[in-house]
Order: C-alpha cells, then structure tokens, then sequence
C-alpha cells in the first residue's frame, strides 16, 4: 500500500513538470492514433472509453469521433461503482462525481458484448500492471468484463519499471504510450 502512495506522488510531481498544453494535446493525439490503428480497436464493436479529466490523456475528441462508427459506453461513478452508459454525443453529458463529464444514455449491462477498454491510470508498467487513483473503482469493475481487450493509455511518464500488484489487480493485455 506504501509503494503504491509513493508511486502516485511521484508520478503526480512529474506530471507538474510534463504540464504543457501543446504537449499534453500532441502526445494524446499521437496515443490515440497508436490506439484507433490497433488491430482489436479495429475489430472490436462495443468499446468501453473514458471521458478524460485534465491531467489524463484526451479523449473528449477521440469519443465524438468514433461514437458515429462504433457503440461507445462510458462509466459513470454511482457510490462505489462504476455504472456504464451509452454515449450518445456531447449534449447528452453531465457533469459527474469528481466533475468528469458523464453520458446520462441507457445503462448497458451486457459486459459480456463488450469488445475493447481504453483503460485510464495513473502509472502502468510494461507487464500490464495499474495503479489507479486509489479508489479501486476500476478494479471493481474489470472483473465483470473479462472478454474484453484491455488497453491501458498513458504519457510516457507515466510508464514505470514496476506498478506493486495485488492478487486481485486484472492486468491490462497492453499499454499503448507515445512512442
């Protein structure tokens, strides 16, 4: 648990350092191109995306792309849990729990017809590891999806030598960073 506090520090001091705007959109564009030209993104149908606070990799424009080609969900925080809706475009979001825009679309359930997860993180290391914010709404939620591709996206700092991993942590199958 120590080890994980110390990684989020570390990683939150050099996030302040990597703190340009010009920077932060062109690296998310570049993993976002990474990620739409993956094979299982290709392939996949119904995809599991977040919509991005400040500090994580943007894909307020990436949903509003792909929403028109694929079925996109996107979680929305209900208590301790995360709930997943259909997003439907932009004037259907509300701000939510920790002021991320949330879709109030139809509730979708069937975790079993979903194809891909873009996964946020705050560190995420080369064996597919993650650490979260802390709150483990992520790691209530993955089990429920265990088909589905999981992708992890990040900026380059934030990928580590080791995320600490717990038994119960589900590992992502790959993590996508600038190059």
């Amino acid at each position: 648990m120590e080890k994980k506090k110390e990684l989020r520090k570390r990683i939150a001091l050099l996030k302040t350092l990597h703190k340009s705007t010009i920077t932060h959109q062109s690296q998310s564009a570049e993993i976002l191109a990474a990620l739409e030209t993956h094979p299982a993104f290709r392939a996949a149908n119904i995809i599991l995306l977040y919509h991005s606070l400040p500090d994580e990799v943007d894909t307020h424009d990436f949903i509003r792309k792909w929403s028109t080609k694929k079925q996109i969900l996107l979680p929305v925080v209900v208590g301790n849990d995360l709930e997943l809706r259909v997003y439907t475009g932009p004037a259907d979001l509300t701000p939510g729990a920790y002021g991320i825009e949330e879709p109030t679309g139809t509730l979708f359930t069937d975790y079993a017809a979903i194809d891909f997860i873009a996964v946020p993180g705050v560190a995420f290391d080369r064996n597919g590891n993650r650490l979260g914010r802390g709150k483990g709404y992520y790691d209530r939620l993955l089990p429920r999806i265990p088909s589905a591709y999981k992708v992890g996206i990040c900026f380059p700092f934030q990928l580590v030598e080791e995320v600490p991993a717990e038994p119960f942590d589900i590992r992502m199958d790959e993590v996508i960073t600038q190059q």
